[in-house]
């Protein structure tokens, strides 16, 4: 792959990845070997965390549309080397925390929701995570505010955080949500 032609987007976004589908890889451990990979970069490379999560969720039986949908990310890479995590001194004191749920996404399933979130300190990137939610929720409302508990745990921890290394937070963290039901039910004092 390092003489292949880079690619300027990530994923195809018409189609999602479903288990089986399509002939088995013929070396699996290749497979396991570059979505690991691929897993370490995602420290240094969030925008990539996504796609990568998606591929790795067919480790234990990858088809060749799952290698297709590698190939596509390290073609991604290739095309977008000075990509990356940069932080830069900041003289802000507060948190701001975006979160994005996706209700029923799976494909196999039809019931798991995907939450995300990412944290700002400033305007450094400190903390991010897209994962499946463990419980099924019965509205987008519910699937919402999952996703916004889970970020408001991590901005109480990295609080914490900022509280031992002796710089309080001066100001309250704020919390983006792009449903209106989960902001309602957040205010909700009953």
């Amino acid at each position: 792959m390092m003489h292949c032609n880079s690619c300027t987007t990530l994923a195809d976004t018409h189609t999602k990845l479903e288990a089986i589908v399509g002939p088995s890889v013929a070396n699996p451990t290749l497979y396991r070997s570059l979505a690991g990979a691929l897993q370490y970069l995602t420290f240094t490379r969030p925008d990539i965390s996504f796609a990568v999560q998606q591929v790795c969720l067919f480790m234990y039986d990858p088809r060749e549309i799952h290698f297709k949908a590698l190939k596509r990310i390290l073609r991604y890479v290739k095309g977008t080397l000075d990509f990356g995590l940069h932080l830069y001194p900041t003289t802000s004191t507060g948190l701001v925390a975006y979160t994005n749920t996706d209700r029923a996404s799976c494909p196999t399933t039809r019931r798991s929701s995907t939450s995300s979130y990412c944290i700002f300190h400033g305007d450094n990137l400190i903390s991010w995570s897209a994962k499946r939610q463990h419980t099924v929720s019965r509205s987008s409302s519910e699937a919402e505010y999952r996703g916004v508990a889970n970020a408001v745990a991590e901005t109480t921890w990295l609080s914490n955080i900022l509280l031992e290394l002796h710089r309080p937070l001066l100001k309250a963290t704020l919390v983006y949500c792009e449903n209106v039901s989960a902001v309602y039910l957040s205010t909700n004092q009953v």
